[in-house]
Formats: structure tokens, sequence, C-alpha cells
């Protein structure tokens, strides 16, 4: 069971920390990477994380840091080591090891007051939410080449028994020299329970209409959702519910003239409504 993060000592900040070390992916790190990031880690009394982020940026290859302050971690979790860690790192230890479509956690580290996560980062790259308005919208073959992608992470995520909770433009990160697309940020990430959610985490102008009615949700039904008004972003270039307006599963769908005619409107119109469930069943 998740357990709260205990706070720091008072005045603990104010001592030259000693960083703990709990590594996921050792063996794939350069050692001129390591001894940067050490480097940094030792000159936080004279820097803190920008000096660790400004040592770490000059590695190659390129990765990204998450900084997460340890009061914003609510939920902890245990690896199969049996180590303690916050929900979202146990989370993508689960699913992020061999798997291209899912961001690859590379090192993290627990500080006295806050956890940073070394996290892949292609060397061109751009979240899908930005590459959609660079281009207005995706065309039709580009969108359902990306949006497979997109599902089979879900898939696979599903598969291992965790649920993002998440999915929109900007947690999916695409590699611009191969066009491979990567799910990320896994911090409203859960279990995959089958029985209801009371609790939502994520970002409200995807949530269900249940969520919104009712106050309960089911996991897979509410991925679906959030797929469909993705699919819908993708290829309409904008989110279908307009700010402010009520989220219902009886809002008509207003597809552009562009779009492909017939029997191929059809998929996007049930995903969007939530009927293709065994789309991420394992």
């Amino acid at each position: 069971m998740p357990h709260a993060c205990p706070r720091p000592r008072a005045g603990l900040h104010r001592a030259r920390p000693r960083a703990s070390r709990r590594g996921l992916a050792s063996g794939r790190l350069w050692s001129y990477w390591r001894w940067r990031c050490w480097a940094g880690i030792s000159a936080w009394g004279w820097g803190g994380t920008a000096s660790l982020w400004l040592r770490l940026a000059r590695a190659r290859p390129r990765v990204a840091i998450k900084r997460v302050p340890r009061e914003r971690v609510r939920h902890w979790g245990e690896l199969p080591d049996g180590t303690s860690a916050p929900l979202e790192i146990v989370l993508l230890a689960k699913v992020s090891t061999g798997f291209p479509g899912v961001v690859q956690l590379l090192e993290w580290l627990e500080l006295p007051n806050d956890v940073l996560m070394v996290l892949e980062r292609p060397e061109r790259c751009q979240d899908l939410q930005h590459f959609i308005r660079a281009r207005g919208f995706l065309p039709e073959e580009v969108a359902r080449e990306l949006f497979r992608q997109v599902l089979e992470a879900v898939r696979h995520c599903t598969s291992c028994g965790v649920l993002h909770r998440d999915i929109k433009p900007e947690n999916i990160l695409v590699d611009l020299a191969t066009g491979q697309a990567k799910l990320i940020d896994f911090g409203c990430g859960t279990y995959l329970q089958d029985t209801a959610y009371t609790h939502f985490a994520g970002t409200r102008s995807y949530s269900p209409p249940e969520w919104t009615h009712f106050g309960w949700y089911y996991g897979r039904p509410a991925t679906i959702w959030s797929l469909g008004i993705l699919l819908h972003q993708m290829v309409c270039g904008e989110h279908p519910f307009r700010r402010g307006q009520n989220i219902s599963g009886d809002h008509q769908l207003s597809l552009p003239q562009g779009l492909s005619q017939g029997k191929d409107k059809e998929p996007l119109k049930k995903l969007y409504q939530g009927k293709f469930g065994n789309l991420i069943s394992g």
C-alpha cells in the first residue's frame, strides 16, 4: 500500500546533502555521465539543482531531468528489490524497460528536499502538442501511425497493471528523427484495478463524463475516452470541447470536411464515445 512521504527534518536543507543513489539501469549509463552526475550533487551547496542540470545537460547521450519536491510526492511504493520509491518511479520501473513506446527511466536520486529522475530524451524531439500546433492538424496517415504507437504503449502499460491517467498531447514525445512516439509523465499514474476509482488524477478537460456527473470512473473506459479526445486533436487540430463546456458523451462531433468519408469516419466517432474497449485490453 502506498504510504505518505516522510517530512525532512528541520534545518536539514542547510547541511550538505548526502544523496542516496538508487539506480534502475546503472549498467546502461556511461562512466563520464556518472561522474558529471555526482559532481553536480557534490556541488549542491553552491549551485543546487541548477548546477546539476547544467552538468547533465552537457553529457551524452542527452537526458532530461525531472525534479519533484518531496512534499508533493503523495504516494510511495516498493521496487522489486524492496527499495521504497515514489509511486511514479515504481510504475515507470514496471513499464519502461525494453519497450520503446514508453520513456526510459535511466536513474533516480533521492535528495533531502527533492526527488530527481533522469530520463531518456531523443536528440531531436517535440511533444505532440507542439507537433500538432506547428502543422495546424495532422494528415490522416501521420495521425494513424502516431496513434497506433500510442495505443501500443497504452496496451503495454495496462498489460503491466499500470494506468497512466493523463493521456494528452503534452505527455507524448515524438522523436523527429525516427517518428517514434513515447508516452511520458506517469506522475498521475496508479495501479490498474477492476473496481471504480473515486479519486481523479489527470487533466480535467480529458476526464470522462461519468466522473463529471457521478464522481467515479473505471480505468479502461476512461482511458478510451481520453484517447478519443487525443485522436480528435490529431486530425482536427483542436480539443473537441470548448473551454468551460460541459463534458458529455452525447456531444455531437463536428468533423472537418477534409477527413475520409463513409466508413472511415465511424471508428473516430466510436473511439471518442468510448465504444472500443477491447483496444487497450491486454
